[in-house]
């Protein structure tokens, strides 16, 4: 499929949806979690049959549990701040599992985007800017979605220890600010028992 096709697709139409619009990072996001998706031959996640490890908050995250079913709230959806554009998709139906990394020099920086990107961030972008911006943005992501899968990651499968499903447990009161909190996550201090907000003050 071109960019276009896959733009008007009802998959790519739930993420843009989701995340808010169109941009290289959640092009990104699409094509690794389709990409991994493919690879595991699984269908979307209804409850915990696959794990999403995601090493970036950024938009691509977005994509990633639109397309695979993982969740914060399902425990299926892990978060590890590592600053790379890395997806790790685990099946709990095969114990197969796959890690996407986006290839080093994937793509060309492109210096007026990246100075636009940046007057964005500090909302300094004049209107005839932000036009540009929007056009530039727009190619960028339909070039990531054009590009060959092998020109755009590093695949390979990967051998881990399954993450433990969701837990679900009582909650008691953290003695210094009252609120409920898993028993699992408070912290002894002086023998009382505290939320790990009232812990790191």
């Amino acid at each position: 499929m071109n960019a276009q096709e896959i733009l008007n697709s009802e998959d790519f139409k739930k993420c843009e949806d989701f995340h808010g619009h169109v941009c290289p990072g959640l092009s990104i996001g699409y094509r690794a979690a389709k990409a991994g998706m493919t690879w595991l031959k699984e269908n979307r996640s209804e409850d915990e049959e696959i794990v999403a490890i995601v090493e970036t908050d950024a938009c691509s995250a977005d994509a990633v549990q639109v397309l695979t079913g993982c969740t914060f709230g399902k425990g299926n959806f892990i978060y590890k701040d590592y600053g790379k554009m890395a997806l790790s998709l685990l099946s709990r139906n095969s114990g197969r599992g796959i890690r996407i990394v986006i290839k080093n020099g994937a793509f060309k920086p492109d210096e007026e985007h990246l100075a636009l990107i940046q007057k964005v961030i500090k909302d300094e972008i004049t209107e005839d800017e932000r036009k540009r911006f929007d056009e530039l943005h727009y190619r960028r992501s339909c070039e990531i979605l054009e590009m060959p899968i092998n020109r755009l990651f590093d695949m390979r499968p990967v051998s881990t220890d399954m993450p433990k499903k969701a837990r679900i447990e009582s909650s008691e009161p953290c003695a210094r600010c009252g609120e409920a909190t898993m028993k699992s996550k408070l912290e002894t201090v002086e023998g009382e028992k505290v939320c790990r907000g009232c812990f790191e003050i």
